[in-house]
């Protein structure tokens, strides 16, 4: 899973298109641009865009406006839209789509489709939810101070502090749209708000924060005193150690590491500690409204429309969800067959749904629930990475440069048997991607997944995928920052299959069982997401048609189901992109025969970024001309 916000809230587009906070005019003047390259002119405007968004820029490396957070009203959004309207305008009056080159015709594609995207995400900014247990608010802004605001010196410690200071504005600003999204109906599930509720408090729990005001009929913790042997906050442990970091290094003096910690300490208690609680009240309030039975959006106010909106743009085509039903229950069909296979090699006895009992309550298949066993798990995703790196240059001619890490996630967004997800390096390799585990719950974290998983999350998947992009220098930098939910979940997905094709990716029959049960919980996503937004079923019914579908542990499947309900859609961009990646190769090695070359192919659809699959199909139809012109 690559890891969003909100998938595509306004904090999507902040991240991956650009302007969130457009505090500095944009120059449009056609006397400006009129003589540069369609590249350069790419490259100008995205920057003008990306200088609008001092978080888009941390996310990539960068300290311009480090001290500042990105704004989340719809106001901004409306201003953003205006000006991104005014650049596809300017970019359709001064180039000529038919004299452009192939590559310059796809970057004039995407800006296009970019904006298109946004002018259908205005008419329904209300309709999902900031707040949720899965990438809500709530748990952003801990998780980007801490992992991506870069301290080299007391400049950009005196610059976290102010970003602390600034998350009570957007804070505030969240909540209004919550408060507004509320008004309008929409509704948010009790597991959300008791998610929001706890990651809330564990993030201003312990020093320094005085105990976060208690929910009704619950009893007041006494304030934390610094030094009564209180464990940090996260927050707090982060920045005293930026802080130390500098000191040791003789970078700053010990009365500027003391000033700035009395500073930190301040803005913490006085500014982001309010803000949340604040979260926490909000969150309380909502319980009244909290439906009766936890299902989907489609009984909500503008929820079909809603959905229909989420179904286009999570899987770039114009499936409808009926469709997309039917290709579920399919899928799911044909790889119970192909699991029959494992329980020959294996020689078990039984139907396919003892199988999944094995396989689910085996204690073979769980690494022990301890710190060693987390480390274990760790060690063997990274073992799995390592391997594969190996064998990349059989099936890839391009290969990435950044570093791969695999992690914990951190303790206050953690969550028993959730999915595992993968942050993006920056372009210049600073900072390496990050492949997160889950691991509170080791029995929700089966052994014979890991190499699947590790696949998907790392390499040849999401973190492969994403550094070759961040690392081209031949196309327009928006398009190495570019983001199509379809194509990235689709290729991780492709990348887990692939690895089939691997010599030792697989070692036994178990992983291979591993494999195909992650495809199948995909292809099951179809029928669930589908079911739950718009055949009305309830979440006990998805649980139920998951449980009978596949081995996931119930933690893990109950985790999955909650996503789904809070993020309509997302979890049909994976089996779709997939199958597009399949079918257009099933394309290229049918019409180039012995011409084909996988590597070209892989490169192929790795090398432009991340694209929507109508321009992805484009590209790969360009590439057989291209082969076959030249045989």
């Amino acid at each position: 899973m690559l890891l969003t916000l909100r998938s595509l809230s306004l904090l999507t587009l902040c991240l991956f298109v650009g302007a969130c906070s457009p505090e500095k005019p944009i120059e449009t003047a056609e006397s400006a641009t009129e003589n540069l390259s369609i590249n350069d002119w790419f490259d100008l405007k995205y920057e003008q865009e990306l200088q609008q968004s001092p978080t888009s820029m941390a996310f990539q490396g960068r300290k311009d406006r480090n001290d500042e957070i990105d704004a989340f009203t719809y106001d901004v959004f409306l201003e953003q839209l205006a000006l991104k309207k005014q650049t596809v305008a300017d970019l359709h009056k001064l180039y000529t789509y038919e004299t452009l080159t192939p590559s310059e015709q796809v970057s004039y594609d995407l800006w296009t489709y970019q904006y298109e995207q946004m002018v259908l995400e205005e008419q329904f900014f209300y309709d999902g939810l900031f707040f949720d247990q899965m990438n809500g608010v709530q748990s952003f802004f801990p998780t980007f101070l801490i992992n991506f605001h870069k301290v080299d010196n007391a400049a950009d410690v005196e610059a976290y502090i102010s970003r602390i200071k600034a998350t009570e504005l957007r804070v505030n600003e969240a909540l209004a749209i919550a408060r507004k999204s509320s008004a309008l109906g929409v509704t948010t599930p009790g597991f959300a708000i008791d998610g929001v509720i706890k990651q809330t408090r564990a993030i201003i729990s312990g020093a320094p924060f005085p105990s976060a005001q208690p929910s009704q009929g619950s009893t007041v913790d006494d304030s934390i005193i610094e030094g009564s042997g209180i464990e940090d906050s996260a927050l707090w442990a982060d920045i005293k150690q930026e802080i130390n970091t500098l000191l040791e290094a003789g970078s700053i003096s010990q009365t500027q590491a003391d000033s700035l910690q009395a500073k930190a300490r301040t803005a913490l208690i006085e500014n982001f500690q309010p803000a949340y609680q604040r979260i926490i009240d909000w969150s309380e309030a909502q319980k009244d409204k909290i439906p009766t039975v936890s299902s989907g959006i489609g009984s909500q106010p503008n929820g079909a429309a809603y959905y229909r909106y989420r179904v286009q743009n999570q899987t770039s085509t114009t499936m409808t969800a009926d469709e997309i039903h039917q290709i579920g229950l399919d899928e799911v069909a044909r790889i119970r067959i192909e699991m029959l296979s494992i329980m020959q090699d294996v020689e078990f006895e039984g139907d396919l749904a003892a199988f999944f009992e094995h396989v689910r309550d085996g204690k073979f298949n769980y690494f022990p629930d301890t710190d060693e066993g987390r480390l274990a798990y760790i060690e063997g995703a990274t073992k799995a990475i390592e391997s594969m790196k190996t064998q990349l240059p059989d099936f890839f001619g391009i290969l990435p440069k950044a570093d791969l890490i695999v992690k914990r996630v951190e303790a206050f967004r953690e969550r028993d048997g959730a999915a595992q997800h993968y942050y993006a390096g920056t372009p210049d390799g600073s900072r390496p991607g990050i492949y997160y585990a889950h691991l509170s719950d080791m029995t929700a974290m089966p052994k014979n997944q890991v190499e699947a998983i590790a696949y998907h999350e790392g390499i040849p998947g999401h973190h492969m995928q994403i550094s070759i992009a961040q690392e081209r220098q031949d196309v327009p930098r928006f398009r190495t920052q570019a983001h199509s939910t379809a194509y990235s979940e689709g290729w991780a997905l492709y990348a887990e299959v692939l690895a089939r094709e691997i010599p030792g990716a697989y070692p036994d029959p178990y992983t291979r069982f591993g494999q195909m049960t992650s495809e199948i919980w995909r292809a099951v996503r179809l029928v669930v997401d589908t079911g739950l937004h718009t055949k009305g079923w309830t979440e006990q019914q998805a649980i139920d048609y998951f449980m009978a579908n596949s081995p996931e542990p119930l933690e893990s499947v109950t985790s999955e189901i909650q996503r789904y309900i809070v993020t309509p859609a997302q979890a049909l961009s994976y089996k779709i992109g997939m199958m597009k990646i399949m079918a257009l190769r099933q394309k290229a090695e049918k019409t180039l025969g012995d011409k084909f070359d996988i590597r070209g192919f892989h490169d192929t659809i790795l090398g432009s970024g991340a694209l929507p699959l109508p321009l992805l199909g484009r590209q790969v139809d360009r590439w057989i001309a291209t082969v076959l012109a030249q045989a």
